[in-house]
Protein backbone atom coordinates (compact mmCIF):
# COMPACT_ATOMS: atom_id res chain seq x y z
CA UNK A 1 0.00 0.00 0.00
CA UNK A 2 2.87 2.32 1.18
CA UNK A 3 4.81 1.26 -2.24
CA UNK A 4 1.38 2.09 -3.88
CA UNK A 5 1.12 5.78 -2.47
CA UNK A 6 4.40 6.56 -3.17
CA UNK A 7 4.54 5.46 -6.99
CA UNK A 8 1.19 7.74 -7.48
CA UNK A 9 2.69 10.94 -5.58
CA UNK A 10 5.82 10.48 -7.64
CA UNK A 11 3.94 10.87 -10.92
CA UNK A 12 1.38 13.69 -9.61
CA UNK A 13 4.82 15.45 -8.95
CA UNK A 14 6.06 14.67 -11.72
CA UNK A 15 2.90 16.29 -13.62
CA UNK A 16 2.90 19.37 -11.55
CA UNK A 17 6.74 19.76 -12.76
CA UNK A 18 6.24 19.68 -16.39
CA UNK A 19 2.83 22.34 -16.48
CA UNK A 20 4.51 25.04 -14.58
CA UNK A 21 6.90 26.88 -15.93
CA UNK A 22 10.37 27.33 -14.86
CA UNK A 23 11.25 30.81 -13.15
CA UNK A 24 13.36 33.84 -14.34
CA UNK A 25 15.82 34.89 -11.54
CA UNK A 26 15.14 38.93 -10.80
CA UNK A 27 10.96 38.43 -11.31
CA UNK A 28 8.46 37.78 -8.88
CA UNK A 29 5.99 34.99 -9.15
CA UNK A 30 6.07 31.60 -10.82
CA UNK A 31 6.63 31.72 -15.02
CA UNK A 32 4.46 28.97 -16.59
CA UNK A 33 6.54 26.35 -19.25
CA UNK A 34 5.41 26.39 -22.18
CA UNK A 35 5.64 23.00 -24.15
CA UNK A 36 6.48 22.12 -27.43
CA UNK A 37 3.06 21.52 -28.60
CA UNK A 38 1.46 24.50 -27.48
CA UNK A 39 4.25 26.40 -28.82
CA UNK A 40 4.37 24.97 -32.24
CA UNK A 41 0.01 25.44 -32.26
CA UNK A 42 1.09 28.87 -31.61
CA UNK A 43 4.18 29.03 -34.48
CA UNK A 44 0.94 28.12 -36.72
CA UNK A 45 -1.55 30.64 -35.72
CA UNK A 46 0.92 33.42 -36.23
CA UNK A 47 1.66 32.11 -40.05
CA UNK A 48 -1.85 31.50 -40.89
CA UNK A 49 -3.79 34.72 -40.12
CA UNK A 50 -7.45 35.25 -41.39
CA UNK A 51 -8.33 38.77 -41.64
CA UNK A 52 -11.99 39.16 -41.16
CA UNK A 53 -14.62 39.34 -43.33
CA UNK A 54 -16.97 42.51 -44.04
CA UNK A 55 -19.42 43.40 -46.66
CA UNK A 56 -18.67 47.48 -47.73
CA UNK A 57 -21.51 49.12 -49.77
CA UNK A 58 -20.22 51.48 -51.70
CA UNK A 59 -22.80 53.60 -54.33
CA UNK A 60 -20.45 54.46 -56.71
CA UNK A 61 -19.37 51.86 -59.75
CA UNK A 62 -15.75 51.71 -59.41
CA UNK A 63 -15.70 51.64 -56.02
CA UNK A 64 -18.05 48.35 -56.06
CA UNK A 65 -15.50 46.33 -58.80
CA UNK A 66 -12.48 47.70 -56.87
CA UNK A 67 -14.17 45.65 -53.49
CA UNK A 68 -15.84 42.83 -55.43
CA UNK A 69 -11.84 42.38 -57.20
CA UNK A 70 -10.74 42.87 -53.52
CA UNK A 71 -13.09 40.16 -52.22
CA UNK A 72 -12.42 37.55 -54.89
CA UNK A 73 -8.47 37.91 -54.29
CA UNK A 74 -8.98 37.33 -50.88
CA UNK A 75 -11.42 34.35 -51.12
CA UNK A 76 -8.89 32.79 -53.50
CA UNK A 77 -5.68 33.08 -50.61
CA UNK A 78 -8.38 31.96 -48.27
CA UNK A 79 -8.43 28.57 -50.58
CA UNK A 80 -4.58 28.26 -50.71
CA UNK A 81 -4.38 28.70 -47.48
CA UNK A 82 -6.93 26.18 -47.04
CA UNK A 83 -5.51 23.76 -49.08
CA UNK A 84 -1.67 24.40 -47.56
CA UNK A 85 -2.47 24.22 -44.22
CA UNK A 86 -5.46 21.29 -43.95
CA UNK A 87 -3.61 19.57 -41.83
CA UNK A 88 -3.09 22.16 -39.39
CA UNK A 89 -7.50 22.89 -39.49
CA UNK A 90 -9.63 21.08 -37.40
CA UNK A 91 -13.00 19.61 -39.38
CA UNK A 92 -14.63 22.76 -38.15
CA UNK A 93 -12.58 25.30 -38.79
CA UNK A 94 -12.77 24.00 -42.58
CA UNK A 95 -16.26 23.75 -42.46
CA UNK A 96 -16.37 27.51 -41.28
CA UNK A 97 -14.14 28.93 -44.15
CA UNK A 98 -16.16 27.18 -46.74
CA UNK A 99 -19.40 28.69 -45.63
CA UNK A 100 -17.87 32.13 -45.41
CA UNK A 101 -16.63 31.95 -49.09
CA UNK A 102 -20.15 30.43 -50.21
CA UNK A 103 -21.90 33.10 -48.70
CA UNK A 104 -19.94 35.77 -50.17
CA UNK A 105 -20.41 34.31 -53.25
CA UNK A 106 -23.61 34.14 -53.06
CA UNK A 107 -24.12 38.08 -51.83
CA UNK A 108 -21.60 38.99 -54.62
CA UNK A 109 -24.50 37.49 -57.19
CA UNK A 110 -27.32 39.50 -55.84
CA UNK A 111 -25.51 42.96 -56.57
CA UNK A 112 -26.68 44.41 -53.31
CA UNK A 113 -25.18 47.79 -54.27
CA UNK A 114 -26.97 48.29 -57.76
CA UNK A 115 -30.01 47.17 -56.47
CA UNK A 116 -29.64 50.26 -53.82
CA UNK A 117 -28.94 52.81 -56.13
CA UNK A 118 -31.61 51.78 -58.30
CA UNK A 119 -34.08 51.59 -55.32
CA UNK A 120 -32.41 55.04 -54.02
CA UNK A 121 -35.55 57.97 -54.44
CA UNK A 122 -34.99 60.36 -57.19
CA UNK A 123 -35.11 63.71 -56.83
CA UNK A 124 -38.48 65.13 -57.84
CA UNK A 125 -38.00 67.47 -60.75
CA UNK A 126 -38.68 71.28 -60.23
CA UNK A 127 -42.03 72.42 -61.11
CA UNK A 128 -42.24 74.86 -63.98
CA UNK A 129 -44.66 77.56 -64.49
CA UNK A 130 -47.17 78.88 -62.24
CA UNK A 131 -46.08 78.94 -58.66
CA UNK A 132 -48.61 77.13 -56.33
CA UNK A 133 -49.95 79.90 -53.73
CA UNK A 134 -49.55 79.05 -50.03
CA UNK A 135 -53.30 79.10 -48.51
CA UNK A 136 -53.94 78.67 -44.69
CA UNK A 137 -56.43 76.03 -43.91
CA UNK A 138 -59.86 77.13 -43.48
CA UNK A 139 -61.10 77.56 -39.41
CA UNK A 140 -64.65 76.01 -39.25
CA UNK A 141 -66.65 76.62 -36.00
CA UNK A 142 -66.14 74.05 -33.32
CA UNK A 143 -69.50 72.10 -33.68
CA UNK A 144 -71.30 71.64 -30.40
CA UNK A 145 -74.00 69.53 -28.92
CA UNK A 146 -77.21 70.61 -28.67
CA UNK A 147 -78.13 68.46 -26.32
CA UNK A 148 -75.38 68.95 -24.11
CA UNK A 149 -76.16 72.25 -24.39
CA UNK A 150 -80.18 71.68 -23.00
CA UNK A 151 -81.13 73.19 -26.38
CA UNK A 152 -84.09 72.15 -28.90
CA UNK A 153 -83.04 71.11 -32.48
CA UNK A 154 -82.55 74.20 -34.96
CA UNK A 155 -85.01 75.85 -37.38
CA UNK A 156 -83.42 75.58 -40.92
CA UNK A 157 -83.00 79.24 -41.15
CA UNK A 158 -80.87 79.47 -37.76
CA UNK A 159 -78.74 76.80 -39.42
CA UNK A 160 -78.13 79.21 -42.12
CA UNK A 161 -77.32 82.06 -40.68
CA UNK A 162 -74.72 79.89 -38.06
CA UNK A 163 -72.73 78.98 -41.35
CA UNK A 164 -73.62 81.72 -43.58
CA UNK A 165 -70.44 83.52 -42.60
CA UNK A 166 -68.02 80.73 -43.42
CA UNK A 167 -69.33 79.32 -46.37
CA UNK A 168 -67.78 80.57 -49.89
CA UNK A 169 -70.21 80.72 -52.87
CA UNK A 170 -70.20 77.97 -54.91
CA UNK A 171 -69.80 80.18 -58.09
CA UNK A 172 -68.48 83.29 -59.42
CA UNK A 173 -70.50 85.97 -60.10
CA UNK A 174 -70.65 86.37 -64.40
CA UNK A 175 -68.07 88.57 -66.09
CA UNK A 176 -69.83 91.88 -67.18
CA UNK A 177 -71.10 92.09 -70.78
CA UNK A 178 -68.28 93.85 -73.15
CA UNK A 179 -64.68 93.94 -74.03
CA UNK A 180 -62.43 92.83 -71.13
CA UNK A 181 -58.99 94.24 -70.84
CA UNK A 182 -56.06 91.63 -71.48
CA UNK A 183 -54.33 92.20 -68.33
CA UNK A 184 -52.09 88.76 -67.24
CA UNK A 185 -52.73 87.91 -63.64
CA UNK A 186 -49.37 86.83 -63.40
CA UNK A 187 -47.49 90.39 -64.48
CA UNK A 188 -47.26 93.30 -62.77
CA UNK A 189 -49.86 95.80 -63.53
CA UNK A 190 -48.01 98.29 -66.07
CA UNK A 191 -46.61 95.81 -67.93
CA UNK A 192 -47.19 95.42 -71.17
CA UNK A 193 -47.28 92.11 -73.39
CA UNK A 194 -43.67 90.95 -74.73
CA UNK A 195 -43.01 92.27 -78.14
CA UNK A 196 -41.96 88.90 -79.40
CA UNK A 197 -45.49 87.17 -78.44
CA UNK A 198 -47.34 89.63 -80.49
CA UNK A 199 -45.14 88.78 -83.37
CA UNK A 200 -45.48 85.52 -82.88
CA UNK A 201 -49.37 85.55 -82.51
CA UNK A 202 -49.59 87.54 -85.93
CA UNK A 203 -47.62 85.09 -88.18
CA UNK A 204 -48.96 84.07 -91.09
CA UNK A 205 -49.43 80.25 -90.66
CA UNK A 206 -47.99 77.70 -93.51
CA UNK A 207 -50.62 75.80 -95.43
CA UNK A 208 -51.03 72.58 -94.17
CA UNK A 209 -49.96 69.51 -96.34
CA UNK A 210 -53.17 67.76 -97.68
CA UNK A 211 -50.86 64.41 -98.29
CA UNK A 212 -50.67 61.80 -95.62
CA UNK A 213 -47.65 59.26 -95.19
CA UNK A 214 -47.45 55.83 -95.12
CA UNK A 215 -48.19 54.23 -91.89
CA UNK A 216 -44.54 53.13 -91.24
CA UNK A 217 -43.27 56.26 -91.69
CA UNK A 218 -46.09 58.15 -89.58
CA UNK A 219 -45.61 54.99 -86.73
CA UNK A 220 -41.89 56.18 -86.73
CA UNK A 221 -42.36 59.70 -86.40
CA UNK A 222 -44.43 58.54 -83.50
CA UNK A 223 -41.71 56.65 -81.87
CA UNK A 224 -39.06 59.88 -82.25
CA UNK A 225 -41.38 62.19 -80.04
CA UNK A 226 -40.19 62.43 -76.58
CA UNK A 227 -40.55 64.30 -73.21
CA UNK A 228 -37.71 65.63 -70.65
CA UNK A 229 -38.15 67.88 -67.95
CA UNK A 230 -39.06 71.48 -69.76
CA UNK A 231 -41.50 69.87 -71.79
CA UNK A 232 -44.06 69.79 -68.33
CA UNK A 233 -45.02 72.93 -67.40
CA UNK A 234 -48.13 74.31 -65.09
CA UNK A 235 -49.81 76.92 -67.26
CA UNK A 236 -53.30 76.97 -65.31
CA UNK A 237 -54.08 76.85 -61.44
CA UNK A 238 -56.94 74.62 -61.78
CA UNK A 239 -57.86 71.31 -64.08
CA UNK A 240 -57.58 71.44 -67.84
CA UNK A 241 -60.56 71.19 -69.82
CA UNK A 242 -59.62 72.35 -72.95
CA UNK A 243 -56.66 73.06 -74.91
CA UNK A 244 -54.94 74.03 -78.45
CA UNK A 245 -52.30 74.64 -80.46
CA UNK A 246 -50.75 77.95 -82.49
CA UNK A 247 -51.04 77.27 -86.02
CA UNK A 248 -47.54 79.14 -86.24
CA UNK A 249 -44.84 76.44 -87.43
CA UNK A 250 -41.87 78.54 -86.88
CA UNK A 251 -42.47 78.96 -82.74
CA UNK A 252 -44.22 76.68 -80.43
CA UNK A 253 -47.23 78.37 -78.52
CA UNK A 254 -50.26 76.55 -76.40
CA UNK A 255 -53.49 77.58 -74.82
CA UNK A 256 -55.38 75.95 -72.38
CA UNK A 257 -58.04 76.48 -70.55
CA UNK A 258 -59.52 75.41 -67.34
CA UNK A 259 -62.81 75.00 -64.75
CA UNK A 260 -62.53 78.03 -63.41
CA UNK A 261 -62.67 80.15 -66.41
CA UNK A 262 -58.23 80.71 -66.48
CA UNK A 263 -57.03 80.83 -69.74
CA UNK A 264 -52.88 80.40 -69.71
CA UNK A 265 -50.54 80.89 -72.79
CA UNK A 266 -47.17 78.86 -72.93
CA UNK A 267 -43.97 79.21 -75.11
CA UNK A 268 -41.69 77.00 -73.60
CA UNK A 269 -38.40 78.97 -74.59
CA UNK A 270 -39.41 82.50 -73.15
CA UNK A 271 -38.46 84.68 -70.73
CA UNK A 272 -41.72 86.34 -69.63
CA UNK A 273 -43.77 85.51 -67.37
CA UNK A 274 -43.47 82.29 -64.98
CA UNK A 275 -41.17 79.92 -67.09
CA UNK A 276 -43.01 81.33 -70.31
CA UNK A 277 -46.85 81.30 -69.34
CA UNK A 278 -48.56 84.42 -69.00
CA UNK A 279 -51.99 83.82 -67.28
CA UNK A 280 -55.48 85.49 -68.00
CA UNK A 281 -59.33 85.25 -66.23
CA UNK A 282 -61.80 85.66 -68.97
CA UNK A 283 -64.36 84.28 -68.07
CA UNK A 284 -65.50 83.35 -64.41
CA UNK A 285 -66.73 79.66 -65.29
CA UNK A 286 -65.27 76.21 -67.15
CA UNK A 287 -63.71 77.04 -70.35
CA UNK A 288 -65.26 74.50 -72.09
CA UNK A 289 -63.75 74.78 -75.89
CA UNK A 290 -61.09 76.88 -77.39
CA UNK A 291 -59.74 76.99 -80.91
CA UNK A 292 -57.07 79.59 -82.99
CA UNK A 293 -58.76 81.39 -85.89
CA UNK A 294 -56.96 82.18 -89.02
CA UNK A 295 -55.15 84.99 -89.87
CA UNK A 296 -55.54 87.45 -88.73
CA UNK A 297 -55.22 85.02 -85.93
CA UNK A 298 -57.58 85.36 -82.48
CA UNK A 299 -58.03 82.67 -79.51
CA UNK A 300 -61.72 81.74 -79.65
CA UNK A 301 -62.73 80.43 -76.04
CA UNK A 302 -66.44 79.72 -74.94
CA UNK A 303 -67.33 78.93 -71.13
CA UNK A 304 -70.03 78.00 -69.05
CA UNK A 305 -71.13 81.16 -67.78
CA UNK A 306 -72.70 81.92 -71.68
CA UNK A 307 -70.03 83.83 -72.91
CA UNK A 308 -68.09 83.15 -76.22
CA UNK A 309 -65.02 85.76 -76.47
CA UNK A 310 -62.40 86.41 -78.95
CA UNK A 311 -58.33 87.25 -77.34
CA UNK A 312 -56.75 90.11 -79.79
CA UNK A 313 -53.45 90.81 -79.02
CA UNK A 314 -53.32 93.95 -80.84
CA UNK A 315 -56.09 95.19 -79.27
CA UNK A 316 -55.58 94.16 -75.80
CA UNK A 317 -58.80 92.81 -74.67
CA UNK A 318 -61.04 89.91 -74.88
CA UNK A 319 -63.78 90.70 -77.05
CA UNK A 320 -67.16 89.27 -76.42
CA UNK A 321 -68.34 87.36 -79.55
CA UNK A 322 -71.80 85.59 -78.33
CA UNK A 323 -73.70 85.82 -74.83
CA UNK A 324 -76.64 83.78 -73.65
CA UNK A 325 -78.20 82.80 -70.81
CA UNK A 326 -77.48 78.95 -71.47
CA UNK A 327 -74.05 77.74 -70.94
CA UNK A 328 -72.02 77.07 -74.11
CA UNK A 329 -70.20 73.63 -74.63
CA UNK A 330 -68.42 73.23 -78.23
CA UNK A 331 -68.21 75.35 -80.93
CA UNK A 332 -66.70 75.29 -84.54
CA UNK A 333 -65.78 77.33 -87.37
CA UNK A 334 -68.81 77.61 -90.23
CA UNK A 335 -66.38 78.92 -92.76
CA UNK A 336 -63.13 78.84 -93.96
CA UNK A 337 -62.36 82.50 -92.90
CA UNK A 338 -63.27 81.74 -89.63
CA UNK A 339 -65.64 84.65 -89.39
CA UNK A 340 -68.86 82.50 -88.39
CA UNK A 341 -68.98 80.47 -85.97
CA UNK A 342 -71.53 77.27 -85.01
CA UNK A 343 -72.41 77.32 -81.09
CA UNK A 344 -73.80 74.31 -79.39
CA UNK A 345 -75.97 75.51 -76.36
CA UNK A 346 -76.40 73.35 -73.09
CA UNK A 347 -79.90 73.19 -73.06
CA UNK A 348 -79.62 71.65 -76.64
CA UNK A 349 -80.27 74.65 -78.96
CA UNK A 350 -77.49 75.32 -81.63
CA UNK A 351 -76.68 79.13 -82.50
CA UNK A 352 -75.50 80.29 -86.01
CA UNK A 353 -72.86 83.80 -84.74
CA UNK A 354 -70.74 86.15 -87.13
CA UNK A 355 -68.33 87.75 -85.55
CA UNK A 356 -68.24 91.01 -87.88
CA UNK A 357 -71.55 92.15 -86.61
CA UNK A 358 -71.55 94.61 -83.66
CA UNK A 359 -74.13 92.80 -82.06
CA UNK A 360 -73.13 89.93 -80.02
CA UNK A 361 -76.72 88.60 -80.83
CA UNK A 362 -76.90 85.16 -82.94
CA UNK A 363 -77.83 85.09 -86.52
CA UNK A 364 -80.09 82.16 -86.59
CA UNK A 365 -81.23 79.40 -83.33
CA UNK A 366 -81.90 76.19 -83.85
CA UNK A 367 -83.82 73.58 -81.21
CA UNK A 368 -81.82 70.21 -81.81
CA UNK A 369 -82.58 68.16 -78.84
CA UNK A 370 -84.08 68.42 -75.52
CA UNK A 371 -81.49 67.56 -73.49
CA UNK A 372 -76.95 69.10 -73.63
CA UNK A 373 -75.31 68.93 -76.50
CA UNK A 374 -71.96 68.00 -75.55
CA UNK A 375 -70.10 68.22 -79.04
CA UNK A 376 -70.74 70.34 -82.64
CA UNK A 377 -68.18 69.60 -85.69
CA UNK A 378 -68.51 70.77 -88.82
CA UNK A 379 -67.65 68.75 -91.58
CA UNK A 380 -64.72 70.02 -93.25
CA UNK A 381 -65.64 69.67 -96.97
CA UNK A 382 -69.14 70.04 -97.27
CA UNK A 383 -69.71 72.91 -94.53
CA UNK A 384 -73.43 72.58 -94.30
CA UNK A 385 -73.68 69.73 -92.65
CA UNK A 386 -72.09 69.22 -89.07
CA UNK A 387 -72.55 66.37 -86.37
CA UNK A 388 -74.04 66.99 -83.01
CA UNK A 389 -73.59 64.56 -80.08
CA UNK A 390 -77.29 64.46 -78.16
CA UNK A 391 -76.47 62.78 -74.86
CA UNK A 392 -76.47 58.84 -75.94
CA UNK A 393 -77.68 60.04 -79.60
CA UNK A 394 -75.13 61.07 -82.38
CA UNK A 395 -77.18 63.18 -85.60
CA UNK A 396 -75.70 64.94 -88.85
CA UNK A 397 -77.92 67.63 -89.69
CA UNK A 398 -78.00 69.62 -92.75
CA UNK A 399 -77.82 73.59 -92.19
CA UNK A 400 -79.39 74.86 -94.96
CA UNK A 401 -82.90 72.62 -94.45
CA UNK A 402 -83.01 73.30 -90.72
CA UNK A 403 -86.03 74.46 -88.72
CA UNK A 404 -86.36 76.55 -85.84
CA UNK A 405 -87.64 73.31 -83.95
CA UNK A 406 -88.34 69.65 -84.75
CA UNK A 407 -85.79 69.17 -87.32
CA UNK A 408 -85.10 65.86 -88.80
CA UNK A 409 -81.39 64.37 -88.91
CA UNK A 410 -79.99 63.51 -92.62
CA UNK A 411 -77.74 60.97 -90.93
CA UNK A 412 -77.85 58.79 -87.45
CA UNK A 413 -74.88 57.22 -85.50
CA UNK A 414 -76.77 54.75 -83.59
CA UNK A 415 -75.27 52.08 -81.20
CA UNK A 416 -74.09 54.04 -77.85
CA UNK A 417 -75.94 52.75 -74.79
CA UNK A 418 -74.47 55.85 -72.75
CA UNK A 419 -73.79 59.48 -72.85
CA UNK A 420 -71.49 60.32 -75.53
CA UNK A 421 -68.42 62.86 -74.80
CA UNK A 422 -67.07 64.12 -78.11
CA UNK A 423 -68.34 63.01 -82.32
CA UNK A 424 -65.88 64.63 -84.55
CA UNK A 425 -65.55 64.27 -88.55
CA UNK A 426 -62.26 63.20 -89.79
CA UNK A 427 -59.97 65.98 -90.78
CA UNK A 428 -59.19 66.29 -94.18
CA UNK A 429 -62.16 64.21 -96.42
CA UNK A 430 -64.88 64.01 -93.37
CA UNK A 431 -65.32 60.32 -94.57
CA UNK A 432 -65.67 59.23 -91.09
CA UNK A 433 -66.55 60.14 -87.57
CA UNK A 434 -64.65 59.30 -84.36
CA UNK A 435 -67.36 59.28 -81.18
CA UNK A 436 -66.75 59.27 -77.34
CA UNK A 437 -68.65 57.20 -75.52
CA UNK A 438 -69.17 56.47 -71.77
CA UNK A 439 -70.34 52.87 -72.67
CA UNK A 440 -66.29 52.44 -72.28
CA UNK A 441 -65.94 52.46 -76.54
CA UNK A 442 -64.76 54.27 -79.05
CA UNK A 443 -66.42 54.06 -82.44
CA UNK A 444 -65.39 54.94 -85.94
CA UNK A 445 -68.03 55.38 -88.29
CA UNK A 446 -68.35 55.73 -92.31
CA UNK A 447 -69.53 58.62 -92.96
CA UNK A 448 -68.08 58.85 -97.19
CA UNK A 449 -72.28 58.52 -97.71
CA UNK A 450 -74.57 60.67 -95.84
CA UNK A 451 -78.17 59.09 -95.58
CA UNK A 452 -80.05 57.56 -93.26
CA UNK A 453 -78.50 55.55 -90.67
CA UNK A 454 -74.40 55.20 -91.04
CA UNK A 455 -72.53 52.04 -90.33
CA UNK A 456 -69.97 51.54 -88.12
CA UNK A 457 -66.36 50.58 -89.26
CA UNK A 458 -64.73 50.05 -86.28
CA UNK A 459 -65.79 49.58 -82.28
CA UNK A 460 -63.08 50.16 -79.78
CA UNK A 461 -63.17 49.12 -76.56
CA UNK A 462 -60.94 51.97 -73.66
CA UNK A 463 -61.47 52.20 -69.97
CA UNK A 464 -63.35 55.78 -70.11
CA UNK A 465 -64.40 55.93 -66.02
CA UNK A 466 -62.39 59.14 -64.81
CA UNK A 467 -64.49 59.88 -62.41
CA UNK A 468 -65.67 62.89 -60.53
CA UNK A 469 -62.22 64.95 -60.53
CA UNK A 470 -60.86 64.58 -64.24
CA UNK A 471 -61.94 65.48 -67.53
CA UNK A 472 -63.75 63.38 -69.79
CA UNK A 473 -61.39 61.40 -72.02
CA UNK A 474 -61.95 62.59 -75.82
CA UNK A 475 -61.04 60.99 -79.09
CA UNK A 476 -59.40 63.60 -81.39
CA UNK A 477 -58.19 62.91 -84.89
CA UNK A 478 -54.13 63.92 -86.31
CA UNK A 479 -54.67 67.05 -88.58
CA UNK A 480 -51.72 65.76 -90.19
CA UNK A 481 -53.33 61.56 -91.20
CA UNK A 482 -56.62 61.71 -90.64
CA UNK A 483 -56.97 57.86 -90.53
CA UNK A 484 -55.21 58.16 -86.63
CA UNK A 485 -56.29 59.50 -83.51
CA UNK A 486 -55.30 59.94 -79.98
CA UNK A 487 -56.59 59.62 -76.63
CA UNK A 488 -55.63 59.61 -73.14
CA UNK A 489 -55.97 56.76 -70.62
CA UNK A 490 -56.53 56.07 -66.81
CA UNK A 491 -54.54 53.08 -66.99
CA UNK A 492 -51.43 52.07 -65.02
CA UNK A 493 -48.54 53.08 -65.36
CA UNK A 494 -49.94 56.07 -66.91
CA UNK A 495 -50.07 56.61 -71.27
CA UNK A 496 -51.32 58.34 -73.78
CA UNK A 497 -52.38 56.12 -76.94
CA UNK A 498 -52.57 56.74 -80.83
CA UNK A 499 -54.97 54.17 -82.64
CA UNK A 500 -55.53 53.70 -86.22
CA UNK A 501 -59.31 53.67 -87.26
CA UNK A 502 -58.95 50.11 -88.10
CA UNK A 503 -58.61 49.65 -84.49
CA UNK A 504 -54.80 48.85 -84.47
CA UNK A 505 -52.68 50.52 -81.71
CA UNK A 506 -49.72 52.55 -83.37
CA UNK A 507 -48.10 53.89 -80.31
CA UNK A 508 -47.82 54.04 -76.66
CA UNK A 509 -46.39 57.56 -75.08
CA UNK A 510 -44.81 56.24 -71.37
CA UNK A 511 -42.73 58.19 -69.37
CA UNK A 512 -42.13 57.22 -65.53
CA UNK A 513 -40.62 60.20 -64.69
CA UNK A 514 -42.34 63.00 -66.44
CA UNK A 515 -46.07 61.38 -67.39
CA UNK A 516 -47.58 60.35 -64.04
CA UNK A 517 -50.78 61.59 -64.04
CA UNK A 518 -53.83 61.03 -66.33
CA UNK A 519 -53.94 63.24 -69.46
CA UNK A 520 -57.78 64.04 -70.43
CA UNK A 521 -56.54 66.57 -73.06
CA UNK A 522 -54.69 65.61 -75.95
CA UNK A 523 -54.37 67.38 -79.42
CA UNK A 524 -51.73 67.17 -82.08
CA UNK A 525 -50.16 70.67 -83.32
CA UNK A 526 -51.89 71.12 -86.93
CA UNK A 527 -48.16 71.62 -88.53
CA UNK A 528 -45.23 70.03 -87.12
CA UNK A 529 -45.16 66.54 -84.71
CA UNK A 530 -45.82 67.30 -81.48
CA UNK A 531 -48.01 65.82 -79.33
CA UNK A 532 -49.98 67.93 -76.18
CA UNK A 533 -51.78 66.21 -73.12
CA UNK A 534 -53.72 68.32 -70.38
CA UNK A 535 -54.36 67.21 -66.68
CA UNK A 536 -56.59 67.38 -63.91
CA UNK A 537 -53.94 70.04 -61.72
CA UNK A 538 -52.81 72.40 -64.79
CA UNK A 539 -49.93 71.22 -66.77
CA UNK A 540 -49.17 70.69 -70.27
CA UNK A 541 -46.91 67.68 -71.10
CA UNK A 542 -45.74 67.84 -74.61
CA UNK A 543 -43.76 65.14 -76.74
CA UNK A 544 -41.79 66.83 -79.23
CA UNK A 545 -38.88 65.36 -81.68
CA UNK A 546 -36.75 68.74 -80.71
CA UNK A 547 -34.89 69.48 -77.36
CA UNK A 548 -36.26 71.87 -75.01
CA UNK A 549 -34.69 73.19 -71.99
Amino acid sequence: MDADKSDTSLKTMQLLQERTPPQETGKDGPVRRTSRRITEKQNREKKQIFPPKCLTFMSEKNDHVKEENIQETQIKHDLESLHGNRGGLSKYELERLENIRQNQAFLSSLKLPQVSEALRPKPKPTQKGLKREKTEPEMLPVRKSLRLQNKGPQKATTLEMTFSTVREPVEKARKAPGPIALDPINLDEHVRLPEDLINLWNEVPLKQETGMSDLKSYQQMLQNLSINDGCVVKVVKERICSAAFHPSSSSLLMAAGDKWGHVGLWKPDAEWGDDGVIYFEPHSRTVTSMAFSSHPCNLITVSFDGSARSMDLEKAVFDEVYRSPSGLKSFDFLTTDCSTLLLGLWNGDVAVVDRRTPEKLHESLYTMAANPLRCVHVHPVQQHYFVVAENSFVNIYDLRHLKRRNNKAVGELTGHSRSVSSAFFSPLTGNRVLTTCMDDKIRVFDTSKINGRTPVLKSITHNMQTGRWLSKLSAVWDPKQQECFVIGSVDRPRRIQVYHESGRLLHTFRNMDHLTTVCSITAFHPNRNILLGGNSSGRLHIFTDSFIN
